[in-house]
């Protein structure tokens, strides 16, 4: 969940020049500033989709309830509405997942003190004159200790938008206050020990469970996952106590829950579940950044892994996203992006091209590095009053893609209760509205862009940021589509300081390019109709085909060693380039976790992993999967290769650059002594 403090520091403006735009679907007038003089244009930019290398179906966009909810639900019909559409309507972001909060909930006799719409209800009924010293009253089994009609709020937005929703998740932030540590849900005392009571982890389980099938009852809505955590190994969550004992912060629920914690949780929760009226499965562990979830994953054993049925990964922290990519293939579980948000930007401003920007450079590099089924926001909806100038920061921010204030009464009007958009609500439905669920992102070769085919297949998309201050040439190299109509042509959308999804006249495709102009800070939709299929040659790696695989960072092949059976880099053998050529068949897949074999071509031996080591073996009996490799690319030309038996990779070690240097296997960490370049072998 967000922590503003904290994940400012982490997302910080992009460095480009703000241009402002007019108002953007705001309630009430707001000043436009002047735009810049116009630039020369920049170098053009060549985009390559390559259908070769395409995803599972997208299963879409989402966000997290919530604050937001909890805040709104009981606001006046017009406010509320208004809201429905710019989240969930055909013209607004078009969401169609959703996260509920399950709420933690402190003990009745402590004031709130958490932020505007933070102190989501739970679902326990507590015993009258219960007190926070009070732990030992709940029981699961007893309906007298369940308040079915808890959190009337967030639960009018699930009423709300139930036919709009193909996935619901339900998520923890913070056990309630009698199942942790320090008596409150906004963390421990110290803000880096575990929150959650060993005690009651069986407890926190059927809470957990309970909870997700009243809603399920309540709502008549299916439940698919269930997440128990909330960026669990971090030292964000701590409760403070002022001179009175009574907690100053800090805002929000939230619980340090280590790996080894959260294991038993999981262990716990898996027959709860199976035994319960819902057939979600567990999803985990929704982690602030790539690198910490893969701390988490790595530490779980196999049997604790296997009661994971969905990977949620945020993206606070951008590094190593390839990683937790590479850890879900090795998996073979479907990964999301669960939860982000951000400022970009100086101040609270709704004109400000910068926030649009950044927020749709994000989407980008998130769908093409973590090849996600799905991308969610944190809470689209934040509160005006926080993110004005004197609010959270003294400055102001620019959180969520619609602004309203969540102090609101039900006498309110849209006058009085104003909504305001940003330009990340624009640029974020260059997204939304043109890449659907169904569809299949697919790869690209640059990285201001992401990429996606459509369900049928006929038609697709390229959505490009362009953060500079000049506008360029866009060119649409559409060689690796199987088929170009005569008739194929490119529609492009613009956001940019001039307008907000501004449909232009389609250009025609001549000899597979389209080259488009877009204007400087500008995230633009290019529609591609008349294209389909996989050109033959499309591929970087071909079955059938020989290729040499150069370590980027040592620029050395991977070769077989003297000894036979090892594995070494050394320099490329122009004359004898024997032990240095291997051969790439297709065994098993369509999508990009198809696997291969990998044959060096002159020893007629496979590469494997045996006993934990990265072996040369004869290409000679069963092809099991300790000799399948999963290819993974962002479309840089490098890739890493994931083993199917133990999910790791081959990895040069002590990052050597050395001729001669031994390659073994190590885990993924996005290093680029485990990426591989591929270069065909001429006459191949």
């Amino acid at each position: 969940m967000a922590h503003r403090t904290r994940k400012r520091r982490l997302l910080g403006a992009i460095g480009v020049t703000a241009v402002a735009t007019g108002t953007l679907l705001a309630t009430t007038t707001l000043p436009a500033a002047h735009a810049e003089p116009a630039q020369a244009a920049a170098a053009g930019v060549t985009v390559r989709p390559d259908p070769s290398y395409s995803g599972d179906t997208f299963e879409g966009w989402g966000t997290s309830l919530v604050w937001f909810a909890n805040a709104t639900g009981d606001y006046p019909p017009a406010v509320r509405e208004k809201l429905y559409k710019l989240l969930f309507g055909d013209d607004g972001l078009n969401l169609n997942i959703a996260r509920y909060n399950i709420g933690g909930g402190n003990a009745p006799d402590v004031k709130d003190y958490l932020r505007a719409g933070g102190a989501v209800e739970g679902w326990w009924k507590a015993p009258a004159g219960t007190t926070r010293e009070d732990v030992d009253w709940w029981d699961a089994d007893d309906p007298a200790d369940w308040n079915k009609n808890a959190d009337n709020t967030q639960r009018w937005w699930v009423d709300r938008i139930k036919k709009d929703i193909t996935h619901w998740e339900t998520f923890s932030n913070s056990p309630p206050w009698f199942m942790t540590e320090s008596g409150y849900v906004s963390g421990n005392f110290d803000a880096g020990k575990d929150q959650l009571k060993t005690d009651s982890v069986d407890d926190f389980a059927k809470y957990l469970v309970g909870a997700t099938e009243r809603l399920e009852k309540a709502h008549g809505i299916k439940v698919d996952t269930l997440d128990p955590f909330n960026e669990p190994n971090t030292d964000y969550w701590g409760t403070k106590l002022g001179p009175d004992g009574e907690p100053t912060g800090g805002r929000q629920e939230g619980a340090h829950i280590g790996p080894e914690l959260q294991q038993k949780v999981i262990r716990a929760l898996a027959p709860v579940l199976k035994k319960s009226r819902s057939d979600a499965e567990i999803s985990a562990m929704d982690e602030t950044n790539p690198g910490t979830f893969a701390t988490n994953w790595n530490s779980y054993p196999q049997e604790v892994r296997d009661l994971v049925g969905q990977m949620n990964v945020h993206t606070y922290g951008t590094g190593q996203r390839t990683t937790v990519r590479d850890l879900a293939k090795a998996a073979d579980k479907p990964l999301w992006m669960s939860e982000v948000e951000g400022d970009w930007g100086d101040g609270q401003s709704f004109t400000d091209m910068r926030p649009g920007l950044g927020l749709a450079q994000r989407m980008v590099d998130d769908l093409r590095e973590l090849e996600p089924k799905a991308w969610v926001f944190w809470q689209p909806v934040e509160d005006y009053d926080n993110m004005k100038p004197g609010g959270e920061s003294a400055k102001g921010g620019n959180w969520g893609e619609i602004q309203l204030p969540f102090s609101c009464t039900s006498k309110d009007t849209l006058k009085s209760c104003p909504i305001y958009t940003n330009t990340k609500f624009d640029t974020a439905r260059n997204f939304t509205h043109y890449i659907k669920p169904g569809d299949r992102l697919i790869k690209t070769d640059d990285t201001s862009s992401t990429a996606a085919v459509s369900r049928k297949g006929d038609t697709a998309t390229v959505v490009h940021v362009n953060s500079t201050t000049e506008a360029r040439d866009v060119t649409l190299d559409l060689s690796k589509f199987g088929r170009v109509s005569s008739r194929a042509t490119v529609t492009p959308v613009v956001t940019s300081a001039d307008g907000k999804l501004e449909k232009q006249k389609p250009v025609r495709v001549t000899g597979k390019q389209a080259t488009l102009a877009v204007p400087a800070q500008s995230v633009t939709s290019f529609l591609v109709k008349g294209v389909s299929g996989v050109a033959k040659d499309a591929a970087e790696l071909r079955k059938g085909h020989t290729y040499r695989l150069t370590g980027v960072q040592s620029g050395k092949d991977l070769t077989i060693a003297g000894n036979g059976t090892g594995l070494v880099i050394k320099t490329p053998n122009t004359t004898d380039p024997s032990g240095q050529q291997w051969r790439v068949e297709q065994i098993r897949g369509e999508d990009n976790r198809k696997r291969y074999v990998l044959t060096e071509t002159g020893a007629d031996k496979r590469l494997a992993i045996r006993d934990g080591a990265l072996v040369a073996e004869p290409d000679e009996g069963r092809r099991d999967d300790a000799a399948q490799w999963i290819a993974s690319s962002t479309g840089d030309g490098s890739w890493t290769l994931v083993n199917a038996a133990t999910g790791q990779l081959p990895d040069v070690g002590g990052q050597s650059t050395n001729d001669g240097a031994s390659v073994g296997v190590w885990q993924p960490n996005s290093g680029s002594n485990q990426r591989w370049k591929v270069t065909e072998v001429a006459g191949d």
